[in-house]
């Protein structure tokens, strides 16, 4: 009998709060995917008593790109397409005006410099605020170099920093410009095309925004992870479909509409980049066992 208190304090009582953490994440993120949607429509219909949503510590109403932007521009495209000499195809699916959410497969640290670099119109990314806050030279560089490529600082996160950045880009939206994201959510390690998270079609359906799907292809052979500067020698392909309409669909409260919105979206990607489909999300490998229970409970990625 002497070893069942010493597996309830060893075994038992871990996973027990194991299991708890895992109940109180899953519960807590499911709570604030369903929150933002109910922030903005609250906010929408004027509620007396609707909480506003959180302000972002970067500024939310996005300045027009300025003197920066079209000076890297003038020197960056130029110089890229003499070295690398770039496929590019269908341009002129892109809207030159009106709200367009570029949705990219994600390969390479420089799929976030190709696809605003060869766009007819500027293209907003987020960043994170760290490339923005550094100090001395090497902080101004930065800066300026992610200032030039038309990046606007966010903080990452899960919880409120989550809701921040979807805030942030709908009002980037909201203001009738173009911005670029990833449905997977990060880089792909393998080549292969992983699921899509519905925040992309949440915006979409929300603001009304067409979704112009991106192909990339070859530019993780250009610069692969873990590598400092490009290589001179891979072609890249980029291939821009064309618009996506989603307003069929339904409302963005909707989870089921954002869902068929996001297979849409991610359907149209691979066409374009002919990648083998994972199946699966790209999430970062699990450190200790709550996280990898979390993993495997069902809720909706964003």
């Amino acid at each position: 009998m002497k070893g069942r208190p010493i597996m309830s304090h060893f075994v038992l009582r871990p996973l027990r709060t194991a299991a708890w953490n895992v109940r109180h994440e899953a519960i807590r993120e499911a709570a604030w995917n369903r929150e933002y949607p109910r922030r903005v429509a609250e906010e929408q219909a004027g509620a007396p008593d609707a909480q506003q949503p959180h302000a972002p510590q970067a500024d939310a109403d996005v300045a027009p790109v300025g003197f920066t932007y079209y000076v890297g521009r003038g020197v960056l495209v130029p110089l890229a397409r003499l070295l690398y000499r770039p496929r590019i195809e269908g341009r002129g699916n892109i809207p030159r005006t009106g709200k367009v959410i570029f949705a990219s497969n994600h390969l390479s640290f420089i799929d976030s410099l190709i696809i605003p670099m060869f766009s007819p119109r500027p293209v907003y990314l987020l960043a994170k605020s760290s490339y923005f806050d550094g100090k001395g030279f090497k902080g101004w560089v930065s800066r300026q170099f992610f200032t030039a490529i038309g990046a606007t600082p966010v903080q990452r996160g899960a919880g409120q920093a989550a809701l921040d950045a979807l805030d942030q880009q709908r009002r980037i939206l909201h203001s009738g410009r173009a911005i670029a994201l990833y449905p997977e959510g990060t880089r792909s390690l393998d080549g292969r095309l992983y699921k899509g998270r519905t925040g992309v079609a949440f915006l979409a359906l929300e603001e009304g925004a067409q979704v112009v799907p991106v192909g990339l292809i070859g530019t993780n052979e250009a610069m692969p992870v873990g590598a400092k500067f490009p290589k001179r020698h891979p072609r890249v392909t980029v291939r821009y479909g064309e618009p996506i309409d989603l307003s069929h669909l339904g409302a963005a409260n909707s989870g089921r509409a954002r869902r068929q919105a996001t297979d849409e979206i991610m359907a149209a990607i691979h066409a374009l980049s002919g990648q083998e489909l994972a199946g699966t999300y790209n999430e970062a490998p699990a450190s200790n066992p709550v996280e990898r229970l979390k993993q495997v409970l069902p809720h909706e990625r964003r």
